[in-house]
């Protein structure tokens, strides 16, 4: 129903935060709620879900984070708040990422998420996703995708290495970083 609404965070709680957006106050649940300042002009994307019993509006700084969200509650046995735990603890590349490379024990670690659990989260989406795989939440990933898509690695084999470098080198160190994961 909302894409997204834009407004001022007027409140901040554990588990949601207010959005006011020309005199209306949205709340809207968060994976983390603390990751906004009060009184900050924002753009939220959102999740309208729907249920019998209940109306809810789910908040999310990315539309990657907000698709991925989408697509772990269509996963039989996955609830809006064992998908809100999984985003509030992990990145969304590297959740796809793990999706990808069948990383049980990666999935494992996100709190109410069993093996079992982890083992459908897989099932039902690996495969899914790959072309989200490959997220670039900034300029400088940009430039480092882009660099070595240039020297001719191909999109499966940067997504393989891309979420394991570290993003707060500068973007040389980051593109010999990578050069040395795909040499491995």
């Amino acid at each position: 129903m909302f894409s997204y609404i834009t407004g001022t965070i007027v409140e901040i709680n554990p588990t949601n935060l207010v959005l006011d957006s020309r005199g209306i106050g949205y709340l809207i649940i968060a994976p983390n709620p603390y990751l906004y300042q009060l009184q900050t002009e924002v753009k939220i994307h959102t999740h309208h879900y729907v249920r019998e019993d209940q109306e809810t509006l789910y908040g999310f700084d990315t539309k990657e984070a907000r698709d991925l969200f989408i697509e772990l509650i269509s996963v039989s046995g996955i609830g809006p708040k064992s998908a809100l735990s999984i985003l509030a603890s992990g990145k969304p590349d590297e959740i796809l990422f793990a999706i990808e490379q069948q990383d049980v024990k990666f999935l494992t670690k996100f709190p109410g998420i069993g093996a079992k659990s982890a083992q459908q989260i897989i099932l039902d989406l690996r495969g899914k996703l790959e072309k989200k795989a490959l997220f670039v939440t900034d300029e400088s990933s940009l430039e480092v995708k882009e660099a070595l898509m240039a020297l001719g690695y191909s999109q499966t084999e940067l997504k393989k290495v891309l979420p394991k470098i570290d993003h707060t080198l500068p973007i040389n160190q980051m593109i010999k970083q990578a050069l040395m994961l795909l040499m491995k």
